[in-house]
């Protein structure tokens, strides 16, 4: 007897991107993500704007989803929609319509987790995409979140270390708004610093616990630094980009191998992957990929594609609940703050 396709439509709107996927079982079938250009010129991301944007963007977004997947609504077997956490205008736009499209359906709405979702992305079935068994540890990196997360099965998770502050994100973004560059910075980042030394400038590291983070500290010290020497010399940053970019990103990625460091050390687990925005720094894949022959680690690296906010993440995470039968209620209500284990 042959297994009926199940299909599973995600919708992501946590923050400034409208995504729609449709996946079959395992596999992705579309992938639509309609990046919001207007947040730049205001250096961060609008709430209002985002919301509106949202409204503009899921109708086109979801239908240009279900084409590309070769199927209709009709075919589509739940519909799974990011309940948080996130911006609650955006998390309120892609909730009222997956609940609408749901209801108009008459098929199961599954409410997902959008941290947890970034972890599970790992479960896409993608051609030489490594699966990792259970128990892995994640390290789950983004503009709002700096997680050691241990996994056990699909919806255990546990946190073992987090940050006591801002998230790494932030602080390659914030490093790079000192520096004057456009919004997001952290992919400039990335990319000045494959043109720089990293041992030009020294950074202090933060002293906190062996598996948590602080990133506040580290941001205060670049911006004094470069306060400092662009008072004795105006041209300073002009001079030295490349140099000042490769040692704050080294700074920063010392941090994180440090802590995954420990967490092997303490866990015995040598299963790591990474989850999150940050993980689509060059740099962090390199370190992980070095590892696996340092340290005998594997790892676990995602596509690009499913790094940043992105639906198919949202929709592999609904198969696996659909499997489970673990469906949403119409009631359900977006929430702007959930823990990874919520």
């Amino acid at each position: 007897m042959s297994q009926k396709p199940i299909y599973i439509l995600g919708i992501e709107s946590s923050c400034d991107d409208t995504s729609a996927a449709v996946i079959c079982n395992r596999k992705v079938l579309s992938n639509i993500v309609a990046n919001q250009e207007v947040h730049a010129k205001y250096g961060g991301v609008v709430p209002e704007l985002a919301s509106r944007a949202h409204q503009q963007n899921i109708v086109p977004v979801v239908q240009q989803a279900i084409e590309q997947a070769g199927i209709t609504k009709e075919d589509l077997s739940a519909i799974a929609f990011t309940k948080g956490p996130g911006l609650m205008g955006s998390l309120l736009v892609g909730t009222s319509f997956a609940k609408s499209l749901a209801l108009g359906l008459d098929i199961p709405l599954i409410d997902v987790n959008h941290m947890q979702a970034h972890i599970l992305a790992h479960f896409i079935e993608e051609e030489d995409a490594k699966i990792p068994p259970f128990p892995f540890v994640c390290l789950t990196i983004s503009g709002g979140h700096t997680q050691i997360v241990k996994i056990t099965n699909h919806f255990e998770m546990e946190v073992l270390g987090e940050t006591i502050d801002d998230a790494v994100g932030e602080a390659f973004d914030k490093s790079a708004k000192i520096l004057g560059l456009p919004y997001p910075g952290g992919p400039l980042i990335d990319k000045y610093a494959k043109q720089g030394n990293p041992k030009a400038f020294k950074f202090t590291k933060p002293r906190v616990g062996d598996l948590e983070f602080s990133f506040s500290g580290l941001k205060t010290g670049i911006l004094y630094f470069i306060q400092k020497n662009v008072k004795e010399n105006p041209d300073f940053i002009k001079e030295n980009l490349y140099d000042i970019c490769a040692s704050i990103q080294h700074t920063i990625i010392e941090i994180l191998m440090d802590k995954l460091k420990n967490v092997v050390k303490q866990t015995g687990i040598k299963h790591i992957a990474i989850a999150g925005g940050v993980s689509a720094n060059s740099e962090i894949r390199k370190r992980l990929q070095q590892a696996e022959k340092h340290w005998g680690w594997t790892t676990y690296i995602p596509k690009f594609e499913y790094t940043t906010d992105n639906a198919a993440m949202i929709a592999i995470t609904g198969y696996l609940k659909y499997l489970n039968k673990t469906y949403s209620d119409v009631s359900v209500t977006a929430q702007a703050r959930l823990k990874v284990t919520e």
